[in-house]
This record gives C-alpha cells, sequence and structure tokens, in this order.
C-alpha cells in the first residue's frame, strides 16, 4: 500500500507540472498584448508602456515569467490582475464560497439520489419503475447543466416568482437559496449517469456466484444487497462520481454565469476576454488541481476498498 501511495504521488506531481506548463502556454497564444489591457485601450507613452511590462514581470522572458508564477504559487500568490490591479489569490477567495458551495452541494444531492436509485432500479429490472426511470435517466444525462439551469429559471419565475435565486448574498441563509436551486441543475445529470452506473453494477453483482451462496444459504435480500454487492459495486460508481464531480467544476462556470453568481466561473470569462493571464492562469490551475487531487484521492480510495489493488502495488 504504501508503494502504491508513493507511486500516485509521484505521478500527482509530474502530471501537476506539465499541466502549468500548459496552462502557461496556452494563455500566451492570444494575440492581444496585456499591456492595452492594462491601460484600457488609451493612447500612452513608450515609458509608461515600459514600466507597465516591468511592473507585471511582462519585460523578462517567458521563461523567467514561469518560473516567477510557479513560485508565486507555492507562497500563495497567483499574481496581480491586469485588469483589476488587485491580487489574484484575494479574488479568489472572494468568490471560491460560491463555487465550492455549488460543486459540495450538487455533489451531496447526486450521491444522496443516485445510489439508492440505482440500487432500486437493479432491484426491480424490467419493470414499470425500470423503464420509467430510465427514460428520466437518459433525458437528464442528454441536458447540459446550463440547459437545464435555463429551464429551472423559467420554471421557478412561472410557479413560484418570489423565491430569490440570483445576486449577491449577505448572510448564510441567502447564501443557501442562492446556491441551492444551481446545484440542483448541475446534479441533475450526475444522478442520472451515476444511478445508471450502479444499476449496472449491482445487476453484475447480484447474478455473481457468491451471491448466489449467499442466496442458498438463506440471506435475505437486504442482506445479500447491503452486506455483499454493495461494496464490490462501488468501485465503477466512484470512478464515475470522481470524474463527474471533475465535471461540476467545469460546469460551474456555465452555471454561475445564468443565475448571475459571483463566483469563479464569470470572473474566468472576464479573464479570458481581457486577456488577464493571471486570472486566467490562476483560476484554470486552481481548477485543474482540484481535478487531479479528486482524482488522486479516488485512485487511493480504491486501493481501500479492493485488496486486489494492493496486492498488485506490492502493499
Amino acid at each position: 500500500m504504501k508503494k502504491y501511495v508513493v507511486d500516485k504521488l509521484a505521478q500527482y506531481v509530474i502530471v501537476l507540472a506539465i499541466v502549468s506548463v500548459i496552462i502557461f502556454v496556452m494563455v500566451r497564444l492570444n494575440p492581444t498584448d496585456p499591456v492595452s489591457v492594462i491601460v484600457g485601450g488609451k493612447q500612452t507613452t513608450a515609458e509608461t508602456v515600459a514600466n507597465i511590462r516591468a511592473e507585471f514581470n511582462l519585460d523578462k522572458t517567458y521563461f523567467e515569467q514561469y518560473l516567477i508564477w510557479i513560485k508565486g504559487i507555492f507562497q500563495g500568490d497567483f499574481g496581480t490582475s491586469f485588469q483589476y490591479r488587485q491580487n489574484v489569490t484575494s479574488l479568489i477567495m472572494k468568490r471560491l464560497p460560491v463555487t465550492v458551495g455549488l460543486v459540495l452541494l450538487s455533489s451531496v444531492i447526486a450521491l444522496v439520489l443516485s445510489v439508492p436509485l440505482g440500487i432500486i432500479t437493479a432491484l426491480k429490472q424490467n419493470t414499470p419503475l425500470d423503464t420509467g426511470l430510465s427514460v428520466i435517466q437518459l433525458i437528464l444525462v442528454a441536458c447540459p447543466p446550463f440547459l437545464t439551469s435555463i429551464l429551472m429559471i423559467l420554471l421557478i419565475t412561472i410557479f413560484t416568482p418570489g423565491v430569490s435565486f440570483t445576486g449577491s448574498f449577505t448572510n448564510f441563509n441567502e447564501y443557501m437559496q442562492r446556491i441551492l436551486y444551481p446545484s440542483i441543475a448541475l446534479a441533475f445529470s450526475m444522478i442520472a449517469l451515476t444511478s445508471r452506473v450502479t444499476k449496472t453494477s449491482m445487476i453484475e453483482q447480484l447474478n455473481s456466484n457468491y451471491t448466489l451462496v449467499a442466496k442458498s444459504k438463506g440471506l435475505s435480500m437486504r442482506q445479500r444487497v447491503l452486506n455483499h454487492c454493495l461494496k464490490n459495486s462501488l468501485i465503477p460508481v466512484i470512478t464515475i462520481f470522481g470524474t463527474q464531480m471533475g465535471v461540476l467544476i467545469v460546469g460551474t462556470v456555465l452555471v454561475e454565469n445564468v443565475f448571475s453568481l459571483a463566483g469563479l466561473g464569470s470572473i474566468l470569462i472576464d479573464g479570458v476576454k481581457s486577456c488577464d493571464y493571471p486570472i486566467v492562469q490562476g483560476i484554470v490551475m486552481l481548477l485543474v488541481f482540484v481535478f487531479i487531487t479528486i482524482s488522486m484521492l479516488l485512485d487511493m480510495l480504491y486501493a481501500v476498498i479492493d485488496p486486489r489493488i494492493r496486492a498488485k502495488s506490492g502493499k
């Protein structure tokens, strides 16, 4: 197990290093001169331009800029925004609660609903209930979060016009009101996909030899499901759930804009439009870091759940 963890950590560091280089290079493929963004398109002197380039390290080589950026990341400093003239870390921290809240709440909603739905449809296979839920799942999987968000806003304004679901918030109750509906919109596709994977995995376990042996020993369906099938069916469920969490992080960018929420999505889009290197680099790197970290933790969780993985890694 120790060797397995060390190998995963090494892969994790290598992937992060490669991704940081890709992000740094991709941001600079934009032909727009960042100095024009900083001065707001106004006429300025060559001396002012030189001072601006020196202030934001734009007068240095790309390699030097990359090293400055990476060094800053290790110190918790993502640089200074060209557009806002503020520290990117502080801008991210102000907007992070909205994005984190959306991802966590939508994940909890999806997990609480999808696994029981998957188990139920597996136990009620080929029944009208299974058919009906399967049709709903296919529809939800086909609907992207931003489309679901638009439809939700339409329904909310028609049936509950007095409910507040957009804009800023001043306390925890308002915060929960603002993120509840966007979280539900994000969770829909995750519920559909995860429940389908749970169903498929559960059916496979219910038809396995060890389950038939447990049945022959007189164990009830509830005992067979909870004590045997559920744990063994979790690995594919964890895989798809973890992947979907990464998709959720990206999905929040669009959903936040649809619901007019001041999260990372809105400032990232503004940063891309204005060629604001530090904002785009900082937010994209943060999102990638979270996604890769989740993937690494899931890999380690596999080893905890499935002893065969520990055996392959040499323990």
